[in-house]
């Protein structure tokens, strides 16, 4: 008999496991930083006077995201000293790189930012050098959280991590600009308290439990032949991720997949670089921009992050991903009517809860579909390969988002209907590869 197919009460049951709320907490801890190089640097450097293409250039550090995968071997294979022992592969690096990230928005907290413009690029650059390195071992913790059977809870851990992810950026992200809309309170301030709560977050990954499903690669050259020994290591955590992965899905299905990450969400990139710009520029206050961005934003994308996740079970991967692409696209178009009206309060709650929306739809249908494509052995080097990948496509060209706006003379309008055309060529391709990926992600919930 044909098993039946479970109700979307039943799909929603997944969320009580004790395994997908530690996700939650880490996808938390990976969203915050960038509340600390993206939303609240751009609000202060808008706040000292630097013009939009100089707060653009900033988004360069973001290529630490882009490129993390060169060094996501590292995270797969190398044992820190004694911290490895005490916390495991995984978490010894999640920990290391929260300290890390904490120490450097003390170092903000120290500076004066236009006397120090440089020195805060640098410091910006090293935060997000950890946060990209943070990533790696969160994503690995997660896909090694579940079994390869365990379809069901690797999609809900996608929605958690999403979830997690826009609770830490916008949820904790509020705080500044409503410490920084107080009397005496300046920019500085902010950057000690983020700092305070990413020790916090350190404290609470000494106390989630190891990886359960994690398959260690094995040298089979003795350590004493050294130079074979370590030809052997850099085909094991350089060459085997790559060529497996190609090998697995062929040439060209492998190409068609990398191109798809790569462009879908260059739009969004764009439009979010731009957004607390746009925000302070059009004439909202901090205090609205820290209640309606950021605020509204987490608990609506949390609500339908985990209602999407429930969807896309249903709907698949594929066709969650076209959904959202489209919709995501539509919704660039309400910040152009805000761009001609105004600072309207109550359309920018509109325009908030439509991109949150959004947003967790096609974030999550994104995380999962990753996800599936991952092999268990090279779980952090393929997973960074591929996140990296679409992470490129959104940084390299949305440092030149200021840039494109002024040479647009501020009109916003146009800037946001461009950012909603920039989706349709990964639907494109999402289009054309859409029946061998169906067919993959079959084949995972029958196994």
């Amino acid at each position: 008999m044909a098993a039946t197919k479970p109700t979307f009460w039943q799909d929603l049951q997944v969320y009580r496991q004790p395994r997908v709320w530690v996700i939650f907490v880490l996808g938390l801890a990976s969203g915050f930083p960038w509340v600390m190089i993206s939303s609240a640097l751009s609000a202060w450097l808008q706040e000292a006077g630097l013009t939009r293409s100089v707060i653009g250039y900033f988004g360069a550090v973001f290529g630490a995201y882009s490129i993390n995968f060169l060094w996501s071997p590292l995270i797969d294979n190398l044992k820190l000293p004694l911290l490895t022992r005490w916390l495991g592969q995984r978490r010894s690096w999640i920990f290391l790189c929260q300290m890390l990230i904490a120490g450097g928005c003390f170092a903000l907290a120290s500076l004066n930012i236009t006397s120090s413009l440089h020195l805060v690029g640098f410091i910006a650059l090293g935060i997000a050098i950890s946060s990209a390195t943070q990533d790696i071992a969160i994503d690995a913790y997660r896909i090694e959280s579940f079994s390869e059977s365990e379809g069901r809870l690797q999609n809900a851990g996608a929605a958690m991590t999403t979830a997690g992810w826009w609770t830490g950026y916008s949820g904790l992200g509020a705080l500044p600009f409503f410490i920084v809309d107080g009397i005496t309170w300046q920019w500085q301030h902010a950057y000690f308290g983020l700092g305070c709560v990413m020790l916090a977050l350190a404290v609470v990954v000494l106390f989630v439990r190891r990886t359960t499903y994690h398959q260690e690669p094995t040298v089979k050259t003795k350590l004493t032949h050294f130079w074979p020994a370590m030809k052997e290591r850099v085909s094991l955590v350089v060459i085997q991720p790559i060529g497996e992965f190609f090998s697995r899905n062929g040439v060209k299905l492998a190409f068609s997949i990398l191109a798809f990450i790569f462009l879908f969400k260059i739009g969004e990139a764009f439009l979010g670089r731009m957004s607390i710009v746009f925000y302070k520029e059009i004439g909202f206050t901090n205090a609205e921009i820290g209640t309606y961005s950021k605020l509204v934003t987490w608990w609506v994308t949390i609500v339908f992050a985990l209602l999407g996740s429930a969807v896309n079970l249903r709907l698949g991967i594929v066709k969650g991903l076209m959904i959202g692409g489209l919709a995501m696209a539509s919704s660039n178009l309400m910040f152009s009517w805000i761009a001609l009206v105004g600072p309207d309060t109550n359309l920018f709650l509109s325009a908030v809860l439509i991109d949150g929306f959004t947003s967790a739809w096609s974030t999550v249908a994104f995380v999962a579909f990753i996800s599936l494509l991952c092999n268990r052995t090279f779980t952090a080097t393929q997973y960074a390969l591929m996140a990296s990948l679409g992470t490129l496509g959104k940084t390299a060209l949305s440092s030149y988002s200021g840039v494109i706006v002024d040479a647009m003379n501020g009109n916003w309008a146009l800037f946001f209907v461009l950012t909603a055309v920039m989706v349709i060529p990964s639907l494109i391709f999402l289009w054309v590869i859409r029946k061998p990926l169906t067919a993959l992600e079959k084949n995972r919930d029958n196994g």
